[in-house]
């Protein structure tokens, strides 16, 4: 039972970090706003593929709810209608979320895939919460985790419909990056709980310590990070693509404490790495943290110095999402209550 359960728990970190990627090529390709209404894309549960679906057009059949574009607004129809020769405004209404009333055929597409893949992973940790039932007699923390998942599902959805009502606000993006880190961490807290630990070694106050700081830092950097991003993407639209060498000339307080804290991980994480070598403890995930963060700064490093070369703000990203799942499961690792020790 644990085995199958565990299978499906994977199955679903697999797909919330597939959503992960995808809002990441979103926010790289400038998509956010491809489907300006939730949960469907302009009113449809399958998104246009060319204008014309989106303009008036007489003797043409409309379903209540169905979207077009109108003198740069977006109108909603009523009920189920007929057009006639002349275009009614009374068969409409006006869409009040926002006032972004623009189509492009590559960014509907790019957001309504990130969203078929955010159903796609509510439906797995959906799936994960029903079987943990299986569990309710004996282990009733891993149903009870199990259904958190599922209401953080939710919730994130929520605030993904947020994002989109508030033309991409700052602070809204940022909720969003970090409530997946959070659903990414209760995943691996289950898939903890129902796997096998055959590890027997006992780890210090103080590198338990230092693996749970490396952790909190990391998080602290995804937020900062974001918030970096959307200033980035201000200066985008403010100078345009061939101005790239001037979108950090002046950078916010935000970007110089990302860049700091970027040492500090490194130092952190090579001190966890090399207590683990120096001890011998066959802790792997430590050395694929040191990969990533190595990857980390060398995607930094080119936004800055090579000017945001393609791909390269989404792979920093993703990265970083990674790195926070890794760390997390090192953290269940140090953390279990038998490898617990209190002196140094």
């Amino acid at each position: 039972m644990e085995r199958s359960f565990y299978t499906i728990a994977k199955t679903s970190l697999i797909l919330v970090y597939l959503v992960i990627v995808a809002g990441a090529v979103v926010r790289m390709t400038g998509s956010g706003m491809g489907c300006p209404d939730w949960p469907k894309c302009f009113g449809y549960y399958v998104p246009p593929t060319d204008i014309e679906t989106l303009e008036w057009q007489p003797n043409r059949d409309f379903k209540k709810g169905q979207v077009i574009i109108v003198q740069e607004t977006l109108q909603v129809a009523k009920t189920d209608f007929r057009t006639n020769t002349t275009f009614n405004s009374a068969n409409w209404a006006l869409y009040t979320k926002h006032d972004y009333a623009k189509f492009n055929v590559w960014h509907t597409w790019i957001e309504y895939i990130n969203r078929l893949v955010g159903a796609l992973a509510g439906l797995a940790t959906l799936v994960m919460a029903v079987i943990s039932f299986r569990f309710w007699k004996r282990r009733k923390k891993i149903t009870f985790l199990s259904w958190f998942i599922v209401l953080g599902m939710g919730f994130q959805a929520w605030l993904g419909a947020t994002v989109v009502y508030s033309l991409l606000a700052p602070v809204r993006i940022t909720l969003h990056m970090l409530m997946a880190l959070v659903i990414v961490g209760a995943i691996l807290y289950v898939m903890h709980m129902v796997s096998d630990n055959k590890d027997n070694f006992i780890f210090g106050k103080t590198f338990r310590s230092l693996v749970l700081f490396s952790l909190l830092l990391t998080f602290v950097q995804v937020a900062l990070g974001t918030q970096v991003r959307q200033y980035v993407d201000e200066q985008a639209k403010l100078m345009g693509e061939y101005a790239k060498d001037q979108w950090l000339l002046s950078p916010t307080l935000n970007f110089y404490i990302h860049r700091s804290f970027s040492i500090l991980v490194l130092i952190i994480n090579a001190a966890i790495y090399w207590q683990t070598r120096k001890n011998n403890w066959k802790l792997p995930a430590t050395s694929w943290i040191m990969v990533l963060i190595g990857f980390e700064v060398l995607s930094g490093i080119l936004m800055y110095y090579v000017d945001f070369p393609f791909g390269s703000q989404p792979i920093h990203l993703v990265l970083a999402s990674i790195l926070f799942g890794l760390q997390f499961y090192l953290f269940l690792k140090v953390y279990s209550p038998k490898m617990a020790k209190n002196s140094l």
